[in-house]
Protein backbone atom coordinates (compact mmCIF):
# COMPACT_ATOMS: atom_id res chain seq x y z
CA UNK A 1 0.00 0.00 0.00
CA UNK A 2 1.04 3.31 -0.49
CA UNK A 3 1.24 5.78 1.98
CA UNK A 4 -1.97 7.82 2.59
CA UNK A 5 -1.01 11.32 2.58
CA UNK A 6 -4.79 12.09 3.58
CA UNK A 7 -4.47 11.17 7.32
CA UNK A 8 -1.09 13.55 8.13
CA UNK A 9 -0.42 16.39 9.47
CA UNK A 10 -0.26 19.93 7.56
CA UNK A 11 4.19 19.05 7.60
CA UNK A 12 6.14 16.59 7.57
CA UNK A 13 8.47 15.81 10.11
CA UNK A 14 11.40 17.76 8.53
CA UNK A 15 12.16 18.72 4.71
CA UNK A 16 13.02 16.04 2.79
CA UNK A 17 16.61 15.98 1.68
CA UNK A 18 18.59 13.53 -1.25
CA UNK A 19 22.01 13.18 -1.34
CA UNK A 20 22.99 10.70 -4.08
CA UNK A 21 27.05 9.05 -3.81
CA UNK A 22 28.63 8.91 -6.73
CA UNK A 23 27.65 5.98 -8.81
CA UNK A 24 24.31 6.51 -7.32
CA UNK A 25 22.83 9.35 -9.10
CA UNK A 26 20.34 7.05 -11.96
CA UNK A 27 18.48 5.83 -9.27
CA UNK A 28 18.38 8.65 -7.23
CA UNK A 29 17.32 10.61 -9.86
CA UNK A 30 14.20 7.95 -10.09
CA UNK A 31 13.42 8.35 -6.56
CA UNK A 32 13.27 12.12 -6.55
CA UNK A 33 10.65 12.26 -9.50
CA UNK A 34 8.40 10.18 -8.33
CA UNK A 35 9.02 11.81 -4.38
CA UNK A 36 8.00 15.21 -6.37
CA UNK A 37 5.04 13.82 -7.90
CA UNK A 38 3.66 12.06 -4.93
CA UNK A 39 3.58 15.47 -2.74
CA UNK A 40 2.10 17.42 -5.81
CA UNK A 41 -0.80 14.92 -5.73
CA UNK A 42 -1.20 15.42 -1.76
CA UNK A 43 -2.59 18.57 0.00
CA UNK A 44 1.99 19.35 0.66
CA UNK A 45 2.06 20.41 -3.39
CA UNK A 46 1.56 23.95 -3.10
CA UNK A 47 4.20 24.22 -0.26
CA UNK A 48 7.29 22.40 -2.58
CA UNK A 49 9.68 25.51 -3.09
CA UNK A 50 11.66 23.79 -5.39
CA UNK A 51 11.55 20.79 -8.34
CA UNK A 52 13.71 18.11 -6.77
CA UNK A 53 14.92 17.11 -3.15
CA UNK A 54 18.37 16.34 -4.73
CA UNK A 55 20.84 18.26 -3.06
CA UNK A 56 24.27 19.53 -4.89
CA UNK A 57 27.03 17.20 -3.36
CA UNK A 58 30.46 15.34 -5.27
CA UNK A 59 33.36 13.70 -4.18
CA UNK A 60 36.29 14.74 -6.20
CA UNK A 61 39.59 13.01 -5.97
CA UNK A 62 42.75 14.59 -6.86
CA UNK A 63 45.56 12.86 -8.87
CA UNK A 64 47.43 10.56 -6.22
CA UNK A 65 43.39 9.09 -5.22
CA UNK A 66 42.73 11.13 -2.49
CA UNK A 67 39.61 12.30 -2.35
CA UNK A 68 36.61 14.20 -0.23
CA UNK A 69 33.22 15.00 0.08
CA UNK A 70 31.62 18.53 -0.54
CA UNK A 71 28.08 19.29 0.30
CA UNK A 72 27.11 22.44 -1.88
CA UNK A 73 23.74 23.43 -0.18
CA UNK A 74 22.54 23.21 3.56
CA UNK A 75 21.73 20.20 5.36
CA UNK A 76 21.01 21.84 8.56
CA UNK A 77 17.35 20.32 9.89
CA UNK A 78 16.89 17.94 6.94
CA UNK A 79 15.53 14.46 6.90
CA UNK A 80 18.29 13.46 4.57
CA UNK A 81 18.30 10.06 2.82
CA UNK A 82 21.81 9.25 1.11
CA UNK A 83 21.67 6.19 -1.64
CA UNK A 84 24.64 4.24 -2.30
CA UNK A 85 25.41 1.77 -4.73
CA UNK A 86 28.95 0.12 -3.65
CA UNK A 87 28.78 -2.69 -6.08
CA UNK A 88 28.83 0.31 -9.30
CA UNK A 89 31.82 -0.72 -11.52
CA UNK A 90 30.84 1.84 -13.51
CA UNK A 91 32.23 4.75 -12.02
CA UNK A 92 36.24 5.56 -12.58
CA UNK A 93 38.12 8.03 -11.40
CA UNK A 94 42.02 8.86 -12.66
CA UNK A 95 44.80 7.87 -10.22
CA UNK A 96 48.30 8.19 -11.65
CA UNK A 97 47.78 8.91 -14.66
CA UNK A 98 45.03 5.40 -14.97
CA UNK A 99 41.66 5.38 -15.43
CA UNK A 100 40.62 3.11 -12.08
CA UNK A 101 37.11 1.57 -11.29
CA UNK A 102 35.36 2.50 -7.76
CA UNK A 103 35.58 -0.88 -5.46
CA UNK A 104 32.78 -1.72 -3.16
CA UNK A 105 35.70 -0.15 -0.62
CA UNK A 106 35.85 3.56 -2.47
CA UNK A 107 32.09 3.36 -2.42
CA UNK A 108 31.75 2.75 1.09
CA UNK A 109 34.82 5.87 1.65
CA UNK A 110 32.34 7.62 -0.52
CA UNK A 111 29.59 7.49 1.72
CA UNK A 112 31.52 8.40 4.72
CA UNK A 113 33.15 11.61 3.46
CA UNK A 114 29.17 13.01 2.73
CA UNK A 115 28.08 12.19 6.17
CA UNK A 116 30.94 13.49 7.43
CA UNK A 117 30.56 16.74 5.34
CA UNK A 118 27.49 17.10 7.13
CA UNK A 119 28.97 18.01 10.35
CA UNK A 120 26.14 16.51 11.98
CA UNK A 121 23.71 19.30 11.52
CA UNK A 122 20.74 17.24 9.44
CA UNK A 123 17.94 16.40 11.28
CA UNK A 124 18.07 12.33 10.68
CA UNK A 125 20.28 10.66 8.42
CA UNK A 126 19.30 7.50 6.61
CA UNK A 127 21.43 5.55 4.38
CA UNK A 128 19.71 3.80 1.45
CA UNK A 129 22.10 0.96 0.37
CA UNK A 130 19.91 -1.44 -2.04
CA UNK A 131 22.70 -4.18 -1.54
CA UNK A 132 25.02 -4.10 1.27
CA UNK A 133 28.74 -3.30 1.81
CA UNK A 134 29.83 -6.63 2.66
CA UNK A 135 26.94 -7.99 2.93
CA UNK A 136 27.86 -11.52 0.86
CA UNK A 137 30.40 -11.87 4.24
CA UNK A 138 27.44 -12.85 7.13
CA UNK A 139 29.70 -15.31 9.27
CA UNK A 140 32.57 -15.49 10.68
CA UNK A 141 34.16 -18.82 9.64
CA UNK A 142 37.94 -19.22 11.58
CA UNK A 143 39.65 -15.83 11.15
CA UNK A 144 37.85 -13.70 8.74
CA UNK A 145 36.46 -9.72 9.12
CA UNK A 146 33.11 -9.17 9.17
CA UNK A 147 32.96 -5.86 7.38
CA UNK A 148 29.36 -5.53 7.02
CA UNK A 149 28.63 -5.75 10.82
CA UNK A 150 31.83 -3.14 11.33
CA UNK A 151 30.20 -1.18 8.66
CA UNK A 152 26.86 -0.96 10.54
CA UNK A 153 28.54 -0.06 13.88
CA UNK A 154 30.78 2.98 11.77
CA UNK A 155 27.45 4.28 10.92
CA UNK A 156 25.85 4.42 13.78
CA UNK A 157 28.93 6.18 15.75
CA UNK A 158 28.90 8.83 12.76
CA UNK A 159 25.29 9.66 13.48
CA UNK A 160 22.91 7.61 10.99
CA UNK A 161 19.69 6.61 12.45
CA UNK A 162 18.55 4.12 9.88
CA UNK A 163 20.06 1.69 6.94
CA UNK A 164 17.23 1.13 4.59
CA UNK A 165 18.13 -2.17 2.51
CA UNK A 166 16.98 -4.89 0.06
CA UNK A 167 16.84 -8.36 0.44
CA UNK A 168 20.03 -8.86 2.47
CA UNK A 169 22.57 -11.88 2.51
CA UNK A 170 21.77 -12.17 5.82
CA UNK A 171 19.59 -10.03 7.14
CA UNK A 172 20.64 -10.99 11.25
CA UNK A 173 23.32 -8.72 10.75
CA UNK A 174 21.68 -5.97 12.07
CA UNK A 175 22.15 -7.53 15.44
CA UNK A 176 25.34 -6.46 15.24
CA UNK A 177 23.55 -2.82 15.53
CA UNK A 178 20.20 -3.36 17.79
CA UNK A 179 19.92 0.15 18.60
CA UNK A 180 20.09 1.36 14.91
CA UNK A 181 16.96 1.24 12.47
CA UNK A 182 17.72 -1.70 9.67
CA UNK A 183 14.72 -2.17 7.54
CA UNK A 184 15.28 -4.97 5.07
CA UNK A 185 12.87 -4.81 1.99
CA UNK A 186 12.03 -7.21 -0.85
CA UNK A 187 11.09 -7.31 -4.78
CA UNK A 188 8.82 -9.87 -4.57
CA UNK A 189 5.68 -8.02 -5.81
CA UNK A 190 7.13 -5.86 -8.37
CA UNK A 191 9.18 -9.22 -9.91
CA UNK A 192 5.87 -10.64 -10.00
CA UNK A 193 3.93 -7.74 -11.95
CA UNK A 194 6.55 -7.84 -14.52
CA UNK A 195 6.59 -11.74 -14.77
CA UNK A 196 2.55 -11.47 -15.58
CA UNK A 197 3.03 -8.26 -17.69
CA UNK A 198 5.37 -9.75 -20.20
CA UNK A 199 3.82 -13.04 -20.04
CA UNK A 200 0.47 -12.44 -19.93
CA UNK A 201 -0.97 -16.31 -21.08
CA UNK A 202 0.91 -17.69 -17.33
CA UNK A 203 -1.19 -19.54 -15.13
CA UNK A 204 0.05 -18.73 -11.16
CA UNK A 205 -1.64 -22.37 -9.84
CA UNK A 206 0.01 -25.34 -8.62
CA UNK A 207 -1.10 -27.40 -11.56
CA UNK A 208 1.07 -25.23 -13.90
CA UNK A 209 3.82 -23.22 -11.78
CA UNK A 210 5.68 -23.70 -9.27
CA UNK A 211 8.79 -22.55 -6.93
CA UNK A 212 12.16 -24.04 -7.03
CA UNK A 213 14.77 -22.87 -4.39
CA UNK A 214 18.24 -22.83 -5.92
CA UNK A 215 20.04 -23.87 -2.65
CA UNK A 216 19.53 -23.91 1.32
CA UNK A 217 20.76 -20.21 1.80
CA UNK A 218 17.63 -19.08 -0.56
CA UNK A 219 14.26 -20.72 0.70
CA UNK A 220 13.61 -18.08 2.76
CA UNK A 221 12.57 -16.28 -0.49
CA UNK A 222 11.18 -19.05 -2.34
CA UNK A 223 8.99 -20.05 0.79
CA UNK A 224 7.54 -16.57 0.65
CA UNK A 225 6.48 -17.19 -3.25
CA UNK A 226 5.29 -20.29 -3.08
CA UNK A 227 3.29 -19.78 -0.26
CA UNK A 228 1.77 -16.40 -0.82
CA UNK A 229 0.88 -17.50 -4.53
CA UNK A 230 -0.59 -21.35 -3.11
CA UNK A 231 2.72 -23.21 -5.61
CA UNK A 232 4.21 -26.37 -4.50
CA UNK A 233 8.21 -25.53 -3.23
CA UNK A 234 10.98 -28.21 -4.30
CA UNK A 235 14.78 -27.11 -3.78
CA UNK A 236 18.33 -28.22 -5.06
CA UNK A 237 21.51 -28.11 -2.46
CA UNK A 238 24.53 -27.77 -3.71
CA UNK A 239 27.37 -30.57 -2.94
CA UNK A 240 30.85 -28.31 -2.96
CA UNK A 241 34.40 -29.48 -3.14
CA UNK A 242 35.46 -27.93 0.21
CA UNK A 243 39.20 -28.89 -0.07
CA UNK A 244 39.42 -26.64 -2.90
CA UNK A 245 39.40 -22.49 -3.60
CA UNK A 246 38.69 -21.09 -6.74
CA UNK A 247 38.01 -17.57 -7.08
CA UNK A 248 37.75 -17.41 -2.98
CA UNK A 249 35.07 -19.76 -3.04
CA UNK A 250 34.62 -23.45 -2.99
CA UNK A 251 33.38 -25.29 -6.24
CA UNK A 252 30.47 -26.97 -6.48
CA UNK A 253 30.15 -30.60 -7.67
CA UNK A 254 26.46 -30.85 -8.11
CA UNK A 255 22.76 -30.03 -7.54
CA UNK A 256 20.94 -32.74 -5.85
CA UNK A 257 16.73 -32.13 -6.20
CA UNK A 258 14.77 -32.50 -3.75
CA UNK A 259 10.97 -31.84 -4.93
CA UNK A 260 7.46 -33.02 -6.85
CA UNK A 261 8.27 -34.15 -10.25
CA UNK A 262 8.80 -30.29 -12.73
CA UNK A 263 7.67 -32.29 -15.91
CA UNK A 264 5.51 -30.27 -17.82
CA UNK A 265 5.42 -27.32 -15.43
CA UNK A 266 7.03 -23.54 -15.71
CA UNK A 267 9.51 -23.15 -12.96
CA UNK A 268 9.81 -20.00 -11.07
CA UNK A 269 13.41 -19.95 -9.64
CA UNK A 270 14.47 -16.83 -7.08
CA UNK A 271 17.65 -16.19 -5.82
CA UNK A 272 19.18 -12.69 -3.78
CA UNK A 273 21.51 -12.18 -6.97
CA UNK A 274 23.32 -13.46 -10.54
CA UNK A 275 26.74 -12.89 -10.16
CA UNK A 276 28.55 -15.34 -12.39
CA UNK A 277 25.51 -17.21 -13.06
CA UNK A 278 27.39 -20.68 -13.42
CA UNK A 279 25.30 -22.17 -10.63
CA UNK A 280 21.99 -20.52 -11.55
CA UNK A 281 22.73 -21.51 -15.52
CA UNK A 282 23.26 -25.21 -14.51
CA UNK A 283 20.64 -25.46 -12.40
CA UNK A 284 18.22 -24.44 -15.27
CA UNK A 285 19.84 -26.55 -17.83
CA UNK A 286 19.08 -29.49 -14.99
CA UNK A 287 15.26 -28.66 -14.37
CA UNK A 288 15.08 -28.18 -18.23
CA UNK A 289 16.72 -31.82 -18.32
CA UNK A 290 13.70 -33.17 -16.17
CA UNK A 291 11.48 -31.72 -18.50
CA UNK A 292 10.49 -28.39 -17.20
CA UNK A 293 8.37 -26.59 -20.04
CA UNK A 294 9.80 -22.83 -18.74
CA UNK A 295 12.31 -21.63 -16.90
CA UNK A 296 11.81 -17.70 -15.33
CA UNK A 297 15.16 -16.87 -13.58
CA UNK A 298 14.79 -14.15 -10.58
CA UNK A 299 17.09 -11.97 -9.06
CA UNK A 300 16.97 -8.50 -7.17
CA UNK A 301 20.86 -7.88 -7.93
CA UNK A 302 22.05 -8.83 -11.35
CA UNK A 303 25.36 -8.20 -11.51
CA UNK A 304 26.19 -10.50 -14.05
CA UNK A 305 30.09 -10.10 -13.36
CA UNK A 306 31.42 -12.01 -16.10
CA UNK A 307 29.15 -10.62 -19.16
CA UNK A 308 25.91 -11.64 -20.22
CA UNK A 309 27.72 -14.09 -23.26
CA UNK A 310 26.81 -17.25 -21.26
CA UNK A 311 23.29 -16.22 -21.16
CA UNK A 312 22.66 -15.54 -24.61
CA UNK A 313 24.08 -18.81 -25.53
CA UNK A 314 22.02 -20.66 -23.32
CA UNK A 315 18.74 -18.51 -23.67
CA UNK A 316 19.11 -19.62 -27.12
CA UNK A 317 19.34 -23.12 -26.74
CA UNK A 318 16.29 -22.61 -24.53
CA UNK A 319 17.72 -23.11 -20.91
CA UNK A 320 15.51 -20.19 -19.39
CA UNK A 321 13.05 -17.79 -20.76
CA UNK A 322 13.11 -14.72 -18.73
CA UNK A 323 15.51 -13.19 -16.26
CA UNK A 324 13.66 -10.66 -14.54
CA UNK A 325 15.57 -8.46 -11.79
CA UNK A 326 15.81 -4.60 -10.14
CA UNK A 327 17.12 -1.39 -11.14
CA UNK A 328 18.29 -1.24 -6.79
CA UNK A 329 22.15 -1.79 -8.53
CA UNK A 330 24.01 -0.96 -11.07
CA UNK A 331 23.92 -2.98 -14.46
CA UNK A 332 25.65 -3.63 -17.25
CA UNK A 333 25.27 -1.40 -19.99
CA UNK A 334 24.77 -4.90 -22.31
CA UNK A 335 21.88 -5.96 -20.52
CA UNK A 336 20.04 -3.37 -22.37
CA UNK A 337 20.34 -5.25 -25.44
CA UNK A 338 19.08 -8.12 -24.63
CA UNK A 339 16.00 -10.05 -25.16
CA UNK A 340 15.71 -12.02 -21.87
CA UNK A 341 16.28 -9.88 -19.44
CA UNK A 342 13.13 -7.63 -17.69
CA UNK A 343 14.08 -5.30 -15.17
CA UNK A 344 11.43 -4.23 -12.57
CA UNK A 345 12.09 -0.23 -11.45
CA UNK A 346 11.74 -0.22 -7.59
CA UNK A 347 11.99 3.75 -7.55
CA UNK A 348 8.33 4.10 -7.03
CA UNK A 349 8.28 1.49 -4.45
CA UNK A 350 11.17 3.45 -2.26
CA UNK A 351 10.00 6.57 -2.66
CA UNK A 352 6.59 5.05 -0.49
CA UNK A 353 9.24 4.30 1.72
CA UNK A 354 10.82 7.84 1.94
CA UNK A 355 7.30 9.54 2.20
CA UNK A 356 6.09 6.95 4.68
CA UNK A 357 9.45 7.34 7.28
CA UNK A 358 9.63 11.38 6.68
CA UNK A 359 5.88 11.07 8.52
CA UNK A 360 7.29 8.95 11.24
CA UNK A 361 4.12 6.35 9.69
CA UNK A 362 4.55 2.99 10.12
CA UNK A 363 5.95 0.58 7.25
CA UNK A 364 4.77 -2.27 8.26
CA UNK A 365 2.62 -2.55 5.41
CA UNK A 366 5.26 -1.33 2.94
CA UNK A 367 7.66 -4.41 4.46
CA UNK A 368 4.84 -7.09 3.68
CA UNK A 369 3.33 -6.51 -0.23
CA UNK A 370 1.53 -10.18 0.42
CA UNK A 371 -1.94 -8.70 -0.05
CA UNK A 372 -0.65 -6.31 -2.99
CA UNK A 373 0.36 -10.47 -4.73
CA UNK A 374 -3.14 -11.55 -3.85
CA UNK A 375 -4.56 -8.91 -5.63
CA UNK A 376 -1.98 -9.26 -8.75
CA UNK A 377 -2.85 -12.79 -9.17
CA UNK A 378 -6.45 -11.93 -8.60
CA UNK A 379 -6.78 -9.25 -11.30
CA UNK A 380 -4.50 -11.67 -13.51
CA UNK A 381 -6.94 -14.60 -13.00
CA UNK A 382 -9.89 -11.91 -14.33
CA UNK A 383 -8.36 -11.14 -17.40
Amino acid sequence: MSPDFSVFGETPSAPIALIATPGAEELAGLIDKRLIDLFKESHLGKKLKKNTFILNSDCPRFTNGDAKGIVFETVRGKDLYIICDPSNHGVTYTMMGKEVPLTPDEHYANLKRIICACTGKPYRITVIMPMLYGGRQHRRNARESLDCAMMLQELESMGVSDIITFDAHDPRVQNAVPFMGFDNYFAHYQILKQLVKHFPEIQLDKNHLMVISPDEGAMTRNVYYASVLGLDLGMFYKRRDYSTIINGRNPIIAHEYIGSPVMGMDVFVADDMIATGDSILKLAREIKEKGAQRVFLAATFSLFTEGVEKFNKAYAEGVFDAVLSTNLTYRIPELKDCDWFIEADMSKYISYIIAAANFNESVSNLLDPSQKIRDLVQNHINK
